[in-house]
C-alpha cells in the first residue's frame, strides 16, 4: 500500500479550479473543466444453500467512468487530432482507426493556491469516444464557445511520487 505523509498544519482542502492536463509530454492548452475520476466495483451476490434468507456479497469487476475534458474553442487542434485517430472521415476501408496510437495515457495535476503541484493522477489507455467541435451558438448569449472530448479509460492511480510541498510564507515585518 502507498505511504502518504500528512501536513498537520494545513486545514483547508485544495480548490477545484487549479489543475492542468498533460498528454504526449505536453500540457493541453485551455482545459477549463475535467469531470471527476470515479471507479465502481460491481457487487457479486451469492448465498449458501443452507442459509436461504441471507445473501452474501463480494467484490466483482471494476469499472472506470469516462472523463470529459472541456475547453474554449481555439486554433489548437489537439482535441480534433486525437478524436480523428478513433474515426477518420474519408479514410480508406479498414483504415478508419489508427490502432497504433489512438490510446494515450494522460496526467491530471492539481495545484494549491500558490501554484505548487500537490496531487497528480495517471489515467491509463484513454481514447476519445465523443468529440464536440462546436457548441450550440446563441446570438443572445454572453458565453465562451466550448468544445469537449469524452475519454474512455482503463483505470487510474494516484502518482505517489508527487508529495505535498512546503507551503510558502510571507514574512512581513511588524
Amino acid at each position: 500500500m502507498a505511504e502518504f505523509t500528512v501536513n498537520t498544519k494545513r486545514f483547508d482542502p485544495y480548490k477545484n479550479f487549479k489543475f492542468r492536463v498533460k498528454w504526449d509530454g505536453q500540457y493541453v492548452a485551455g482545459v477549463s473543466k475535467v469531470t471527476g475520476l470515479k471507479r465502481t466495483t460491481e457487487v457479486v451476490k451469492h448465498r449458501e444453500g443452507g442459509d436461504p434468507s441471507t445473501s452474501r456479497k463480494s467484490p466483482g469487476r471494476n469499472e472506470f467512468d469516462a472523463i470529459t475534458l472541456e475547453r474554449g474553442v481555439t486554433h489548437d487542434p489537439a482535441f480534433e487530432l486525437w478524436a480523428g485517430k478513433v474515426w477518420q472521415l474519408g479514410a480508406a476501408l479498414g483504415a478508419e482507426v489508427s490502432l497504433a496510437d489512438f490510446r494515450k495515457d494522460i496526467i491530471l495535476e492539481v495545484y494549491n493556491e500558490a501554484g505548487q503541484k500537490v496531487i497528480a493522477y495517471n489515467i491509463y489507455r484513454c481514447w476519445v469516444s465523443e468529440y464536440q467541435a462546436l457548441p450550440d451558438f446563441d446570438a443572445n448569449a454572453n458565453a465562451v464557445a466550448i468544445q469537449h472530448i469524452k475519454l474512455e479509460n482503463e483505470g487510474w492511480e494516484r502518482d505517489i511520487s508527487v508529495t505535498e510541498p512546503k507551503e510558502p510564507s510571507f514574512n512581513v515585518p511588524t
